[in-house]
């Protein structure tokens, strides 16, 4: 028997509240399969620990971390605590700490769920964006000069060295031949004439050794209306940390928001744990009321499983997802439903109980 040792961090806001859905579908899929098992311990970080201890997390909390087999992280963020600070302080400070340099966004539309795009059809809404997790423009690096006179300036540097930008491409290849999908690079060479053009060559220099993946190279701004107009011209994309921010969102847009946006910061060579989680934000306005739509996070369990070798479940949970979606009765107001977060999960589970008989 198989059992993954799960290190859960509810985190601020909402967060707790959908992750104890996400958590709710793990123990549906350890009582289905006696071959699996999964043990958890909490940890309180985050805001209110900040606002408490003054830290986001234990100052060994790095060490505690890292003998799990994956992270399930809930949001970070509250009003009260600044936003570099939540930031910085916890998740990228797992993500930088643990080497999780890809994060994986998919994109894709379920049946029966309603993309603002006109006649916006499933097959043609499928595809994964592969982000450079570690470097580029989030490295933290720069100066801020002169503060506070007439001459003050500030100066935020990209870093974009050629091994991170190497093995996020590498990645990105091969999970395009895998998939046998094709893969667009998204830049902005013809603006940022060191960083871009030098994304750009690496992505060429890679790309001779994977002959047999069609490729393509998008500017950041022509790749944005494309997701509106063409999204069925994109399989694989891979980019830089701020693009990959921003053309995610956008992707959670066409496919049906942001409640069902997951995503995943991999670890590719698992010396350390990989972190999953939804990306919606803490949602400090509908905290405690109930509503918080919990698909993303257990979206986020299926691309978990899917990590830990377990892909059947992985894809049982994306159908149940979807199952949600086609018999419409127990969705959030987000999706135009009237359940509540704990109705929701209750349904997945029991989709995932219909498909299993």
């Amino acid at each position: 028997m198989k059992n993954f040792r799960i290190a859960v961090i509810p985190g601020d806001g909402i967060g707790p509240e959908v992750i104890e859905q996400g958590v709710r579908v793990l123990r549906c899929v350890e009582e289905l399969d006696e071959d699996l098992g999964f043990s958890f311990t909490c940890f309180p970080w985050g805001c209110r620990y900040y606002l408490e201890n003054g830290c986001m997390m234990e100052a060994n909390g790095m060490e505690k971390l890292k003998e799990f087999d994956a992270i399930y992280l809930g949001a970070v963020g509250d009003p009260k605590v600044p936003d570099h600070v939540s930031l910085w302080d916890l998740l990228l400070k797992i993500r930088k700490g643990f080497g999780q340099y890809v994060n994986l966004r998919p994109v894709r539309l379920l049946r029966g769920v309603q993309s603002p795009l006109k006649d916006a059809d499933p097959e043609k809404i499928n595809m994964i964006v592969v982000r450079e997790n570690s470097e580029g423009e989030y490295a933290g690096a720069g100066e801020w000069l002169y503060k506070g006179e007439a001459n003050e300036t500030v100066l935020q540097t990209g870093v974009f060295s050629r091994k991170g930008t190497e093995r996020i491409i590498k990645y990105a290849f091969e999970l395009a031949r895998s998939e046998k999908k094709s893969l667009t690079s998204i830049s902005k060479g013809n603006a940022l004439n060191y960083s871009m053009v030098f994304w750009d060559q690496i992505f060429e220099e890679v790309g001779r050794e994977y002959p047999d993946v069609k490729t393509y190279s998008l500017l950041v701004d022509a790749a944005s209306m494309m997701f509106v107009m063409e999204p069925e011209r994109f399989g694989i994309i891979v980019t830089s940390n701020l693009f990959g921010d921003i053309i995610t969102d956008l992707g959670a847009a066409i496919s049906g928001g942001m409640g069902i946006a997951a995503g995943a910061n991999i670890n590719p060579e698992r010396t350390y744990p990989s972190m999953f989680e939804p990306v919606h934000g803490s949602a400090p306005d509908i905290a405690g009321k109930g509503v918080a739509n919990p698909l993303a996070a257990i979206w986020s369990v299926s691309q978990m499983l899917d990590f830990l070798g377990e892909k059947k479940w992985a894809e049982v949970i994306i159908k149940a997802i979807e199952g949600v979606f086609l018999e419409n009765r127990n969705l959030t107001p987000d999706m135009g439903g009237t359940a509540a977060t704990e109705q929701v999960g209750a349904e997945v589970i029991r989709q995932i109980h219909k498909m299993w008989k």
